[in-house]
């Protein structure tokens, strides 16, 4: 039997394209996740593992689909083989029916587990980068040095701070943070 699994990483990533692939492959039953693959819980996946018995197949558009890193990867696939569980890959060509294909499976992991690994360098890189010409990551400050100058100001002519906030377009928790006395002269 052939047991195909899909998976998407967001809710409003589209699984038609695998799910079209693993319909062409035959599969009899075919699983899906909308849920990052770093998450271990997949109930689309525990769903596909239980269905398995020996001989059967596991069938997956591509290797990523099936987890992010080389040990998962591996981990999923050793397991499947000494349940007598078959593995393949339609896109990366891995088939654990074959010695080649076994071979082959632990190659694409690894080089699957090295491009995240360059990604992730030069996220840190580029962040790095930014940080030396003084940019900070995260969100933009709300509260420019003008929008506290404003707030003191509107604060001492006696306004109250809910509507200095309004008055700024902020929330009045944020006015709070960056003018802590501001809370002292609620009415």
């Amino acid at each position: 039997m052939l047991i195909g699994y899909a998976r998407v990483s967001t809710e409003d990533q589209n699984l038609e394209l695998q799910l079209q692939a693993l319909t062409d492959a035959k599969c009899d039953r075919i699983f899906s996740d909308k849920k990052s693959g770093s998450q271990t819980a997949r109930k689309g996946l525990e769903d596909a593992l239980s269905h398995l018995r020996p001989g059967d197949t596991l069938v997956v558009w591509k290797l990523d689909r099936l987890g992010r890193t080389v040990k998962q990867l591996v981990d999923l696939v050793s397991e499947l083989n000494s349940k007598k569980i078959n593995f393949r890959s339609q896109t990366d060509s891995i088939d654990t029916t074959t010695s080649e294909g076994r071979f082959f499976f632990h190659i694409m992991a690894s080089l699957a587990q090295m491009e995240r690994d360059l990604i992730s360098e030069r996220t840190k890189a580029g962040l790095a980068a930014g940080k030396r010409l003084g940019r900070l990551g995260g969100r933009r400050r709300v509260m420019t040095d003008g929008k506290i100058r404003s707030a003191k100001k509107l604060l001492k002519s006696g306004m109250v701070p809910r509507e200095v906030a309004e008055d700024l377009g902020i929330s009045l928790a944020t006015l709070y943070r960056w003018i802590p006395g501001a809370a002292s002269l609620a009415r």
